[in-house]
């Protein structure tokens, strides 16, 4: 059966790309992705100097501290790779929330990553403190057990309130900074099986879902750009659409079109290690669509730069993680 991916051939002009830019489906013609504006092509020129400059005299506490809620004692390798590319953005502090098997496989192949653990086999409980945290990832093999329904939609509810405190605060200036969200994998598909959920998402929640998780949460056989920008005007989100040429979208239609990455992307993994990789930039301060546009490209020009020595097969999204740093050089 046919499936929506992203039409965007780079061989268009950039006015021709921009019309072209939307989610259908394979067989039917391309539909306009009710943009207000045409969207920027992600490339290393686009994205220069978007990424925060590193001053001499700063200190881990100067990039944010992520929290990753991901991994169960059944799929413990998301959290790993999830947390892995958090540890190559350049963000401070990384503190993985998940089960006890996974959090051993994390710190064995991660040692400077920050674990806190669930009290079961799932995620079924909040981990403390939530305000220290400028970013949180939640999804990566995190299972769609009732508990971790209800523990969404707790994670959900603080975090809004935590806005609501923020928007009421006698000074501003002196507030906590919102904390960013980012919502993966069965986090996306817990929103789509409980449509309630969606009503707590906190303003400016980015979400990346694969073709089949967009299908689920638009409730769409084949979602087009328009349908994407209603989701996010109603959500307030930011959605990354992934797929060959991703499209990254708002309230205002497509914002973006990557040109990096292949097809060796195909591959289990991939989309774990992308939403670590914009978590941690997102818990460095990026607003949402930045941390998106530079993920989204960084990730896949680290898989280009791999293919190219080592073929479109022959190489792991462990391996694309070591890649991370082709990306940030060229830029």
């Amino acid at each position: 059966m046919p499936v929506p991916l992203i039409v965007s051939p780079m061989s268009k002009p950039v006015n021709a790309l921009a019309a072209s830019a939307s989610v259908v489906n394979a067989s039917a013609s391309p539909v306009s992705a009710a943009s207000a504006q045409s969207p920027r092509l992600l490339t290393a020129e686009s994205l220069h100097g978007l990424l925060p400059a590193r001053p001499e005299d700063s200190h881990k506490g100067d990039y944010g501290h992520l929290l990753i809620i991901a991994g169960c004692q059944r799929m413990p390798g998301a959290a790993v790779l999830a947390t892995g590319a958090a540890l190559h953005s350049g963000c401070g502090l990384v503190t993985l929330h998940s089960s006890s098997r996974a959090l051993q496989a994390t710190v064995n192949n991660y040692p400077s990553a920050m674990l806190d653990e669930e009290n079961g086999d799932v995620f079924s409980h909040l981990p403390e403190n939530l305000g220290k945290y400028t970013a949180v990832v939640v999804g990566p093999g995190l299972g769609q057990a009732p508990e971790t329904a209800k523990a969404l939609g707790d994670l959900l509810d603080a975090l809004r309130q935590a806005d609501a405190a923020l928007h009421q605060a006698d000074c501003p200036a002196r507030a906590p900074q919102k904390t960013a969200l980012l919502l993966d994998a069965d986090a996306l598909n817990l929103l789509a099986r409980d449509r309630f959920l969606l009503e707590k998402l906190p303003e400016g929640t980015v979400l990346t879902p694969h073709k089949g998780e967009l299908k689920r949460l638009l409730q769409k056989e084949n979602p087009t750009g328009a349908d994407i920008t209603a989701f996010c005007r109603k959500t307030g989100g930011i959605l990354v659409a992934k797929g060959h040429r991703t499209g990254i979208f708002s309230s205002d239609g497509l914002l973006a079109v990557n040109t990096s990455g292949n097809a060796g992307l195909a591959k289990g993994g991939s989309g774990d290690v992308l939403s670590g990789l914009i978590g941690g930039l997102l818990a460095r301060g990026l607003k949402a669509e930045d941390a998106a546009s530079l993920g989204v490209w960084i990730h896949g020009h680290a898989a280009d730069e791999l293919s190219r020595a080592r073929t479109l097969e022959a190489w792991d999204s462990k391996e694309l993680i070591d890649g991370i740093w082709t990306g940030f050089r060229a830029l």
